[in-house]
């Protein structure tokens, strides 16, 4: 589709998050099961019913601009799961592995928030406001998420990875 409008614009966007968020739910899965920390596992499977949710509320919004939610594929969605999938192939040991896991999730949040940030920009200047309010709140539970992982992170992954190399010395 060529891009004549922000109108198309928005649509090229939510085409590619709703791209994006099914690479997320493919990846998820695997991603948890590696997981040897219950408070991993668990921040991983409620990552993925947010993000099962967040695909819903995706097709429900581009059924109301009357836009086709399939039909792009998001590259670079595509890229950090990439990168995730290294980190399981390649040997890291459990615990270092499990903070490398944390903070590719987190890229991926991260880039959600950029994706759903900018439609939700375009959607309110297009005067779309119950769109670009809930797009809003996507943005909110993804900046939600990130901070629930730093917290993880900072308060016991990241900890543990650090012990297991002072005491592998």
């Amino acid at each position: 589709m060529k891009i004549e409008t922000l109108e198309h614009l928005l649509a090229d966007e939510l085409r590619g998050i709703y791209s994006a968020e099914n690479q997320i739910m493919n990846a998820l899965p695997a991603w948890a099961k590696s997981a040897r920390s219950d408070d991993l596992h668990l921040a991983l499977g409620g990552h993925l019913e947010r993000t099962r949710a967040h695909a819903r509320h995706l097709e429900e919004i581009c059924e109301d601009l009357h836009i086709n939610s399939k039909g792009k594929k998001s590259l670079g969605m595509q890229g950090i799961i990439e990168e995730g999938k290294e980190v399981l192939q390649e040997g890291v040991e459990p615990e270092p592995m499990e903070a490398a896991l944390i903070a590719v999730v987190q890229r991926m949040e991260h880039y959600e928030i950029a994706l759903y940030g900018t439609a939700r920009a375009h959607a309110r200047q297009l005067g779309f406001i119950k769109i670009a309010d809930d797009l809003g709140r996507i943005v909110n539970e993804e900046k939600l998420a990130d901070r629930q992982l730093t917290a993880l992170a900072e308060n016991r992954v990241n900890v543990q990875a650090a012990m297991s190399k002072a005491y592998a010395n």
